[in-house]
């Protein structure tokens, strides 16, 4: 059953995706958000259902990173700087976030 749920959610997405980027006429950094806001949508599913903390983690982890590539397509797409600048403060943000959280689901204290 578990295998069978797998594959279903597997064809589901694939097929999804294969209609964005083939069929919807839109430009590319469109499809690219669009790409980007159904992973978004999926590691919100794993924070909120995740059957662990770590697994919570490793999804918090790549929100961020998603944020990361709105920002960098963005950037690229209005050719504003500004837009990488909120990408690398983000990633040192999320970094220390996840230090952080992973010293704290360890059990020991920030000092050691």
């Amino acid at each position: 059953m578990k295998f069978l749920r797998w594959l279903l959610g597997f064809v589901t997405l694939s097929a999804l995706i294969i209609f964005i980027f083939a069929f919807l006429p839109v430009n590319t950094p469109t499809k690219l958000m669009l790409y980007l806001l159904i992973c978004f949508l999926l590691s919100l599913y794993r924070i909120l259902r995740g059957p662990t903390a770590a697994d919570r983690s490793v999804a918090t982890d790549i929100v961020g990173i998603l944020i990361i590539g709105f920002c960098a397509i963005l950037a690229v797409y209005t050719k504003k700087d500004w837009y990488i600048d909120i990408a690398i403060a983000w990633a040192l943000q999320s970094f220390i976030g996840t230090l952080a959280l992973a010293k704290f689901l360890e059990g020991r204290n920030f000092d050691e």
